[in-house]
């Protein structure tokens, strides 16, 4: 089983995607998680004057106390006019302290000519010059060769003249770049092997996804002979995005028998995966493959048939081997296997063929025909099933509730909601204003309700989603409110249906209402 270097480049190529901006705690926290998982370097970013966050998170990551990866910084060959010792932005690289430190230069000649505006001879002295300048400060130089599969199609002599050069000087990795992300598998595989031949097990690989090949790629790089692969979690990168390591560590993993992350690490990818879009603020891709919510996720009745008698017929790893869970979804596809699976870790045992199993999948298929979805709604979904098998009493009963919008001259728009709750037999009665109807009777609601259970100060409202079904009715519309809980760090989904909006709204709330209350009980 051989050992593949992974390089995770999320700080710095993964930080140019467009829409994500993070700050240096955000760096940090990544930082962290990635070291825990055990990749092998880090690139924090490109240390200069006009990147303060990067310098700044140079000067803070010596503090954390990394027991895996190696932290790199990033910068490019030197100038043509200045020599090594004189180029400022080399000197910058050794200042951040960092046992690593990556290069890029130049091995097309169209970039040469065309961005560098240089001769042949002078790119291939500033390569070697700035390897050697950083190799002989201490550092394992990673020297990535920008546009490589290009220049190799336009000249391969050239384009190993440039490989020779950095190995002259020193380069510990000789990286081959396929920076446009245009190269399709079988050539990348052709190109990547010649060079392993020429110069043995130092070669690395990094893809872009422009073409849609960005992980398979990588892997036929790594089939190539190619001991490190760079990557980002997640995909994200400039343009179209990076190789994805979250399919390709547990393809390296799982698929080729190789070792890429620390011993026993390979369950914290989902968590980790989640934590980078949490912080680079970006919905995460529920249909990634490993990671994705939807990853494990069976719908077809026929499909979940099979799982039930044996997961394997349709998954072909187990989904906690990389930290995610199985998920049996609830739609009109949905047969009493379905039920009787999700509701087994509720009702151990429960026959499927019970009155309350079947009068359930009923109740469900009723409201599916009116429009509800509990796919993303399982808490809404176990509610009713506690409801329809009589294990839960509310939490409150509902005496009444109204909204008002007020439009007040120099104020705006006011919105005002009165919500009137009973608890046994003692009854609350509240009024509160909010940014809109919904977050006004969230609030009066759990004004009301505080008193009785104060935990529903810590629940927060994460998202919240409107979709009309049936857009031809017109303002009669029924629509669909789906709202993301949080409490106690963990998330949840509650929905609810109605030709009002308000309504809709109220029922996935309460829903949220009664389900925190219900997993705070059982904790």
């Amino acid at each position: 089983m051989a050992t593949i270097e992974i390089y995770d480049t999320t700080l710095r190529d993964g930080a140019q995607a467009e829409g994500i901006n993070f700050s240096v705690e955000d760096k940090l926290r990544i930082t962290q998680a990635l070291d825990d998982l055990g990749v092998a370097y880090i690139e924090g970013g490109w240390p200069n004057p006009t990147h303060a966050a990067d310098v700044e998170f140079f000067e803070r990551v010596r503090e954390l106390p990394l027991r895996h990866a190696r932290v790199a910084a990033f910068g490019s060959t030197r100038r043509a006019k200045l020599s090594a010792a004189e180029d400022p932005q080399l000197q910058a690289l050794l200042d951040t302290g960092t046992p690593a430190v990556t290069i890029v230069g130049k091995s097309w000649m169209f970039h040469v000519q065309e961005v560098l505006r240089t001769t042949a001879a002078t790119n291939l002295a500033m390569i070697e010059s700035s390897v050697r300048y950083l190799q002989e400060a201490g550092r394992i130089v990673i020297y990535d060769a920008e546009h490589f599969y290009d220049a190799y199609a336009a000249d391969a002599q050239y384009a190993e003249e440039t490989l020779r050069a950095a190995l002259a000087g020193g380069a510990d990795r000789l990286v081959l770049c396929d920076t446009n992300g245009g190269t399709l598998p079988l050539t990348l595989y052709t190109v990547t092997r010649a060079m392993v031949e020429k110069f043995g097990a130092r070669v690395g690989i990094h893809t872009h996804n422009d073409a849609g090949c960005a992980v398979a790629n990588a892997m036929l790089g790594v089939k190539a002979g190619a001991v490190q692969v760079q990557g980002t979690i997640n995909g994200f990168g400039e343009r179209c995005g990076n190789a994805n390591l979250c399919q390709i560590i547990p393809n390296l993993a799982l698929k080729l028998g190789h070792s890429a992350l620390a011993a026993g690490q390979l369950p914290q990818l989902t968590a980790a995966s989640r934590l980078v879009s949490e912080l680079a603020n970006q919905p995460h891709d529920e249909r990634q493959g490993y990671v994705g919510a939807s990853a494990f996720a069976h719908k077809g009745g026929l499909h979940i048939d099979a799982m039930h008698k044996n997961p394997r017929a349709y998954e072909h790893v187990e989904p906690e081997t990389v930290g995610n869970q199985r998920r049996i979804l609830l739609s009109d596809q949905s047969g009493t296997t379905t039920l009787a699976w999700k509701l087994e870790r509720m009702y151990p045992g429960l026959d499927k063929q019970s009155a309350g199993a079947k009068r359930l999948l009923r109740q469900l298929k009723d409201l599916e025909a009116d429009g509800y979805q509990f796919e993303a709604a399982e808490a809404s979904f176990e509610l009713r099933a506690h409801r329809a098998l009589g294990d839960l009493a509310p939490c409150f009963e509902l005496v009444k509730y109204r909204v008002r919008l007020d439009r007040i001259a120099e104020q705006g728009t006011v919105h005002e909601a009165t919500v009137k709750i009973a608890v046994g037999d003692q009854e609350r009665h509240t009024v509160a204003e909010g940014n809109g109807p919904v977050d006004a009777l969230s609030l009066a609601l759990r004004k009301a309700l505080v008193e009785f259970y104060p935990l529903v100060e810590q629940l927060q409202l994460v998202d919240y989603k409107v979709r009309v079904l049936n857009s031809r009715s017109g303002t009669a519309a029924r629509v669909r409110v789906l709202i993301e809980s949080r409490l106690n760090g963990r998330e949840f989904g509650t929905v609810g249906v109605s030709e009002d909006i308000v309504e809709a709204s109220w029922e996935a709330l309460v829903d949220s209402v009664e389900y925190g209350l219900l997993v705070a009980s059982r904790a």
